[in-house]
């Protein structure tokens, strides 16, 4: 049976894991349960590709770092899609900045790392929903983790990701977004 999250009408990714607290994220590019904007959709929907500005507060004191996600549960795979996943983002820090998922950025803080998409490729992928396939929904998720740094070989997936730092999960903050075919043009 599909789960959905009657909150926000999406296939939840997260229903089948263990539970965490959440915490809060926010954003000066989305809200949660509202439209991405247009800068948000890859180039080739009419977007620029840029990842969001995030924001996260009232994470667990025991957090040592932070990972980063944004995967779109609806798309027409049966896996979904990964359009971006960093792991390793310190503790000390409570943001990113807009475009820190671009390629070649600086923005990403030191120690970070940008995992490869489903490109294969270490960038954020702005949506692009195929035509007939309706609304997306795009969760953009901080975890909070109770260690330092997750050792991860720098092409693995975000699944692989996903799945080596489950058990340090201590808290997960979410935005999730909607998108759908021609909504950036």
């Amino acid at each position: 049976m599909t789960q959905k999250n009657p909150s926000r009408g999406a296939i939840n990714p997260y229903a089948g894991m263990r539970e965490v607290p959440g915490f809060t994220v926010t954003s000066a590019d989305i809200q949660d349960g509202e439209p991405l904007p247009a800068e948000l959709y890859a180039e080739s929907a009419g977007g620029s590709n840029r990842s969001p500005q995030l924001s996260w507060s009232g994470f667990p004191a025991e957090t040592r770092s932070f990972a980063v996600t944004c995967f779109d549960p609806d798309a027409p795979t049966g896996s979904g899609f990964w359009h971006w996943a960093v792991a390793n983002i310190p503790g000390s820090v409570t943001g990113l900045p807009a475009g820190a998922g671009s390629a070649g950025s600086a923005l990403l803080p030191a120690g970070a790392l940008a995992m490869p998409n489903e490109y294969r490729q270490p960038v954020f992928t702005g949506a692009a929903p195929p035509e007939g396939t309706g609304v997306h929904h795009y969760w953009f998720v901080v975890h909070a983790l109770n260690v330092e740094h997750i050792d991860l070989d720098p092409q693995a997936t975000p699944a692989v990701m996903g799945f080596i730092m489950r058990d340090a999960v201590i808290a997960r903050a979410v935005i999730v977004a909607s998108g759908e075919y021609g909504q950036a043009a």
